[in-house]
């Protein structure tokens, strides 16, 4: 593989192509592209008046507290990443029912261009387990009206939890009907985004069936803050997205697109050092960008990896595995065994296996941006192999294990699972993305000795919302290859209960104190913007088992 063929969420781009030149587009350009439809966009009746056309959103729940965002736009010449605008202010209102009769806290800020005019609120003082509403307000315009919801007590008895599931929303490829589906729910608590929220490549780069169904901005291959600003902007201007925002908190972690393809700590598949800048100044833009777009409250070491709970229930620690982890072994040879290479840095995984360990909830939930459970390739005939390789980025003329996910880092991996073992910690459920396939796992010990090899835990991942799976690179109707591929990959690797490698969906987790259950929802067509949703399988594990095992209902 060259320096410039790319791979895909997974570990592998899903179209070859040639090296080529790259041109970084200015925030000026930027501007002329996209002030007339975001003009246009603003109330006719004052042109120039503050609007927000980007929603409201919330985030990052706690007992006491949920942390508001929103964007300002205070004229037509200040979109996202110009850099341009006049300092605003923007005042919020939280109240404890939609009609706002009972306000329950109050509060202002300035928005300026330093941040993208993006607005973040940290309420505290609230109710744990209570439902509010939110409204942001600037230049006597009032924002959308949302709803948000605070979580348990720590020591609160909570009879159940549900949230939405969701990776991988490519947005040239599709549409985000899986964002309006869960929103009319009505009944999530909250939902996970694990990864891939927006995506780095150029238009008509990424793939897309070789159908760009909406183009992004800016055009190019997102490399400055101000790119990144300018594309977080665009996702944000989704109408299913928005509505989702507006219904429940979201928690999200970042997965490689939200910086380039297949990064690590020091540079990534999708970035040429030099001709693209540096790797440092771009994953510094990376994050500046999405911190300042998303609701999620900067963790450790300014990352993603945090830990939240909902009562006696259930906490949920989320990774980062992309700011730490060492760069990708290039192929399945004894390197991935190498303990001096890590996927979590040394700081995050002691950090995981100690909150772990202490966990007094009757579930640990981790949100896990890139599978666990081992996987083999297995005996596919070579029709099947070669794009199956090109999905998971591995060698297109022989069998190899995807080096991006934990088959890549055995060792980080060895050491969590030994610790799960030997400390008897039960219940441990990972809710993964990234693959753009649905799987329901259990995570072995020892995957070449199971099911003689015990459990340790048990994974749940969903599809792609709309970047490309193995039909849509096949090019043959839905369920063709899944219906030849999937026996293939169960036979090879018996810890796996059940892998869809063909259609786009999202996920509904269910959990009580008896049980785990995931219950996947598939689209009827990623390129229609009113999409069915029907729901597909469901599997749980219940308390105690460390298994999955099939459900035929969802909850």
């Amino acid at each position: 593989m060259t320096s410039r063929q790319r791979s895909s969420d997974f570990a592998g781009d899903l179209n070859s192509r040639a090296p080529r030149r790259r041109t970084v587009v200015k925030a000026a350009a930027a501007t002329a592209v996209l002030a007339a439809p975001l003009a246009a966009a603003l109330p006719a009746r004052a042109a120039e008046a503050p609007a927000f056309l980007h929603g409201v959103a919330s985030g990052d729940p706690l007992p006491d507290g949920i942390l508001l965002w929103t964007r300002v736009t205070p004229g037509s010449q200040a979109i996202p990443g110009s850099g341009l605008g006049p300092d605003t202010e923007v005042s919020w209102t939280v109240a404890k029912d939609k009609a706002f009769t009972t306000i329950v806290a109050k509060g202002s800020t300035i928005a300026t261009a330093a941040t993208d005019h993006t607005v973040k609120a940290d309420i505290r003082g609230l109710q744990p387990a209570t439902d509010y509403w939110f409204r942001f307000s600037a230049g006597g315009t009032d924002s959308p009206v949302a709803r948000t919801r605070t979580t348990p007590a720590a020591d609160a008895s909570v009879a159940g939890l549900r949230f939405g599931v969701v990776s991988c929303a490519n947005w040239e490829a599709g549409y985000f009907s899986a964002y309006r589906h869960l929103a009319a729910r009505n009944d999530l608590d909250a939902w996970l985004h694990l990864g891939d929220y927006i995506y780095e490549y150029k238009s008509g780069e990424y793939g897309t069936r070789g159908t760009v169904v909406r183009p992004h901005a800016p055009a190019n291959e997102i490399l400055t803050l101000a790119d990144y600003r300018t594309r977080h902007g665009r996702y944000k201007t989704d109408p299913d997205l928005q509505a989702l925002h507006h219904k429940a908190p979201v928690v999200a972690i970042w997965d490689d697109h939200e910086f380039a393809d297949n990064s690590w700590s020091g540079g990534a598949v999708n970035h040429t050092e030099g001709a693209e800048g540096a790797w440092t100044d771009r994953q510094t833009a990376a994050k500046q960008a999405y911190f300042e777009w998303m609701p999620v409250r900067p963790a450790i070491a300014g990352t993603t990896y945090r830990r939240l709970r909902f009562g006696k229930l259930a906490d949920l620690a989320l990774l980062d595995l992309r700011s730490f982890r060492s760069q990708q072994a290039s192929t399945a040879s004894g390197s991935v065994d190498d303990p001096d290479r890590t996927i979590t840095g040394r700081a995050q995984l002691d950090w995981l296996k100690s909150g772990l360990k202490s966990s007094d909830t009757t579930w640990r939930l981790v949100g896990n941006s890139v599978m666990i459970s081992p996987f083999a390739v297995g005996a596919l005939s070579a029709d099947l192999l070669k794009p199956l390789a090109k999905l998971l980025g591995l060698p297109q003329e022989g069998i190899a294990v995807n080096t991006d996910q934990w088959d890549g880092y055995t060792d980080d991996r060895r050491e969590l699972l030994a610790h799960l073992r030997s400390n008897a910690i039960r219940n441990t459920v990972f809710l993964t993305g990234d693959i753009h396939m649905a799987w329901a796992n259990d995570v072995p010990v020892d995957a070449g000795t199971y099911p003689l090899s015990p459990s340790a835990a048990t994974e749940f991942v969903v599809t792609s919302m709309t970047s490309d799976n193995l039909d849509d690179i096949v090019k043959v109707p839905e369920g063709v290859v899944s219906a030849v591929a999937s026996p293939i990959i169960r036979a090879a690797n018996r810890h796996v209960h059940w892998v869809d490698t063909d259609r786009h969906g999202y996920g509904v987790l269910d959990i009580t104190a008896d049980r785990a259950q995931m219950d996947y929802y598939v689209l009827s067509d990623r390129t229609n913007p009113n999409a069915t949703s029907s729901w597909a399988r469901s599997y749980r594990t219940r308390s105690g088992t460390q298994t999955v095992e099939r459900t035929y209902d969802p909850a």
